[in-house]
């Protein structure tokens, strides 16, 4: 009878060890540990683009153009960069930033006289060459000075006051690295409709206020959205700007968008923003300039000097 009762003992004993090893792993699994059916669960991730939504200068209610919705496969970061052999002392990003040449001599635009600036969605030139713009400026990743040093391209930056107010030094530094700063409002408001009291408070202000932190008054605009009336380039004209700008595509997600075609043409101007997947943005937008065959170039080297 006593031997059973030891056998008993140690049977309870081992379930009692295999209980608590059982509660140790469940503990373990949290973010990252997840189980399934006693195996790692399997992530799930969804199509390229299945879940992009439009940024919110995509040109949604723009009126002037609407983007046709294609994503390119060479404008895509690749599926394997994140496994890929680690890139040259000082180089982080080798292997997916594209070289390009010194851009050309740039042959400057004539503007037409008027009351109002005038809008372009893509530079009437035949020079091969495309300018990547940049708005709003939210978002501050660190990579963004990175890539332009290391690729070694010239951006302008259209950037709303609200955005940039708490950390001008940042933009400053990308300034410092070759990027133009132009103006895109103080608040980020539809400006159609609006009165010309009220566009000019948001136009004329952010130009003043982009003087006062670096040291230079734009000469380029673009409306939130890209939306605007013929009240947004007669005040944008009043407050000393050439030019409004539009765009021929659009990144986000690392997916690039064009509105005609599948190429990058001469003279467009592609639109990518400030936003958490900065470096597969900017990546995506310079693959799809080289595909074009074409160079990144600054917008204001296209214009007028004066």
């Amino acid at each position: 009878m006593l031997s059973h009762v030891r056998r008993l003992g140690a049977v309870l004993s081992a379930v009692t060890v295999l209980t608590l090893a059982v509660a140790a792993c469940d503990e373990d699994s949290g973010p990252g540990h997840a189980q399934f059916n006693g195996a790692p669960a399997p992530s799930v991730s969804a199509a390229p683009g299945a879940s992009d939504e439009p940024g919110d200068d995509q040109p949604g209610d723009a009126g002037t153009a609407t983007p046709v919705v294609t994503a390119t496969k060479a404008g895509q970061p690749s599926a394997t960069a994140t496994t890929a052999a680690p890139p040259p002392a000082g180089s982080t990003y080798a292997g997916r930033l594209p070289k390009f040449g010194q851009p050309p001599t740039p042959v400057r635009i004539g503007l037409p006289e008027g009351a109002g600036a005038p809008y372009f969605a893509r530079i009437p030139t035949d020079q091969p060459v495309a300018f990547l713009t940049i708005d709003d400026g939210w978002v501050k990743r660190p990579e963004a000075l990175e890539l332009l040093r290391e690729s070694g391209v010239k951006v302008t930056l259209f950037l709303t006051i609200n955005a940039i107010k708490d950390n001008p030094d940042y933009f400053k530094q990308l300034r410092d690295a070759g990027a133009d700063i132009e103006a895109h409002t103080l608040t980020h408001p539809n400006l159609k409709g609006k009165s010309y009291d009220f566009q000019k408070h948001e136009i004329c202000g952010s130009a003043d206020q982009l003087a006062t932190m670096f040291g230079k008054r734009p000469k380029l605009f673009r409306p939130p959205f890209g939306d605007k009336d013929a009240t947004t380039l007669k005040v944008a004209h009043d407050c000393g700007l050439q030019a409004g700008f539009f765009w021929k595509e659009t990144v986000d997600k690392g997916i690039v968008r064009y509105q005609e075609g599948k190429t990058v043409q001469k003279g467009d101007i592609i639109l990518m923003h400030f936003r958490d997947r900065f470096v597969d943005d900017f990546i995506a937008a310079l693959q799809a300039i080289a595909a074009g065959g074409l160079t990144p170039a600054l917008l204001v080297d296209y214009l007028p000097a004066s």
